[in-house]
């Protein structure tokens, strides 16, 4: 990741990218995986900052020794001016803080490592611009925050298990993690031919939360006849 790509992805999460700008920004995060991956990155970084430095003293202090640690590593290289003095520190120490600072915080498994969801394809098609049709097309492309309402509007008709998963998906992807997991549940106390994968699904979860227990100990109640299992399997041996 370089450093123009993490500030750029700063500033779509504190909403200062222009119209024009944020548009271009997810038009390449649902056209270019790689981008995604590295955006959920920074998300999953974002939030264990969050998490480990939450006091704004120790948010500043933080700051400062970030600043110290990039102007060792870069041998105070001179940066683009203009930028927020956070900017410039976050820039400068991309290196470090992802190579060195979390090593000792997060040696487990990534979310983005094994969420790869399927794409939809409803048996029921509506019309052209139905509900239906319109959560399909936004699901495949990864719009998630647009194919949720479609989604909302579908069910409000009448609940399936195929829907149900997929706004489930949905919400995950956007980090809605109570309402995911209230659908996930639901799937997964049933007997529709989702159950196990809402389970999987479920288990990613808390993978994204940094639930490391719980994710593997839902893990373990997939069956072995789950078509999946092999990813099971290898998430099981990664939490270890």
């Amino acid at each position: 990741m370089n450093e123009e790509r993490y500030i750029l992805f700063d500033q779509y999460l504190e909403g200062e990218l222009t119209i024009d700008q944020k548009s271009d920004f997810e038009k390449q995060l649902a056209e270019d995986g790689q981008f995604a991956s590295e955006f959920e990155t920074f998300k999953s970084v974002q939030l264990q900052l969050q998490n480990k430095f939450g006091f704004e003293e120790e948010r500043e202090a933080f700051k400062q020794n970030l600043n110290q640690i990039s102007e060792e590593y870069f041998n105070k290289k001179p940066k683009v001016i203009g930028l927020k003095p956070w900017y410039l520190a976050v820039a400068a120490s991309v290196a470090v803080l992802f190579g060195l600072f979390f090593f000792n915080y997060n040696q487990y498994p990534a979310f983005v490592d094994y969420n790869n969801p399927e794409q939809a394809s409803f048996a029921e098609r509506g019309s052209e611009d139905g509900p239906l049709k319109n959560a399909e097309k936004e699901f495949n492309a990864k719009r998630y925050s647009l194919a949720i309402p479609y989604f909302e509007e579908v069910l409000e008709k009448g609940k399936t298990p195929e829907i149900q998963y997929f706004y489930g998906i949905s919400l995950l992807e956007q980090s809605q993690f109570l309402k995911a997991e209230a659908v996930l549940n639901e799937l997964r106390s049933g007997n529709s031919a989702y159950k196990e994968k809402a389970t999987w699904y479920l288990a990613l979860s808390k993978l994204k939360q940094r639930d490391y227990k719980s994710c593997k100990e839902i893990l373990q109640t997939i069956s072995q006849d789950y078509e999946d299992y092999d990813e099971v399997q290898l998430l099981l041996d990664d939490l270890e």
